[in-house]
């Protein structure tokens, strides 16, 4: 499967920036609490003047409606306050691509493209949330081809909140058999000529994403390289909130505050 050819605007950071945090699927749902709590305290301490949530920042948002209600409405009132104090971006991924403008102008977020050129500190980065370069994994590309198109989307949202609730738990709850059924290592990745791609497209070397849940750095070759976000799970046995940080001295892996 070829990579999608990309037209990827560029966001260029106001000078007034010195620190830029990047993270990604931290899957918030009613039963993960402490990964809520831990995104509060991130947001309210960080010295970052911006933060980039790359996708995936809920579990499954099945349209801005649901924010008046119960923890859609916890973690609206959440990301207002932290705007208050920082410019928050969103991208969506592919837990939550139904998130449009009516929930970002109420909670503070810059919607992006994805993907979306940034330029700080001298260096130009590709950010994506990164299932769109998933090539090998085609049953998962056309269903996202499916749900990513109007008539789909159109036809969902049509559908009374509560019954959209119950189509969302069904496919959550079939998509955790499948990843149980396969083993970790046949986990789709990012296809690396893809990437080296999109980078020669958007004329950037280093491309930042999420999606995958396999924190690492990787070296593309021809001077690229790719850095992948942590996902957020705080209550698992071995609790992790890892953030990548970007400033002048460049791009480095810390720990959530």
């Amino acid at each position: 499967m070829k990579s999608p050819d990309i037209d990827a605007p560029t966001l260029i950071a106001p000078a007034e920036w010195g620190v830029i945090d990047f993270l990604s699927d931290l899957h918030l749902a009613p039963a993960t609490p402490l990964t809520l709590a831990a995104l509060e305290q991130h947001l309210e301490h960080t010295p970052a003047q911006a933060v980039f949530l790359l996708g995936d920042i809920f579990e499954v948002w099945i349209g801005d409606d649901a924010r008046f209600e119960g923890f859609e409405a916890e973690c609206t009132a959440l990301l207002q306050r932290a705007g208050r104090k920082r410019r928050l971006f969103f991208m969506a991924g592919n837990r939550d691509f139904l998130l449009g403008e009516a929930m970002a102008q109420d909670a503070g977020l810059q919607l992006l493209p994805d993907p979306v050129a940034l330029e700080a500190f001298g260096q130009r980065i590709l950010l994506s949330h990164g299932d769109a370069l998933c090539l090998d994994d085609h049953n998962y590309q056309r269903f996202r081809a499916q749900v990513r198109g109007a008539d789909w989307q159109r036809e969902f949202l049509s559908q009374p909140l509560l019954q959209r609730r119950a189509i969302a738990r069904q496919m959550r709850e079939a998509s955790e058999l499948n990843k149980r059924q396969q083993s970790p290592q046949v986990w789709s990745d990012l296809d690396a000529a893809a990437c080296r791609d999109w980078l020669r497209q958007a004329q950037c070397q280093v491309l930042l994403h999420g999606h995958t849940h396999r924190p690492a750095v990787h070296d593309l070759g021809e001077d690229l390289r790719r850095w992948v976000l942590s996902d957020w799970d705080m209550e698992a046995q071995l609790p992790r909130a890892d953030v990548l940080r970007l400033d002048a001295q460049g791009l480095r892996r810390i720990a959530s505050l």
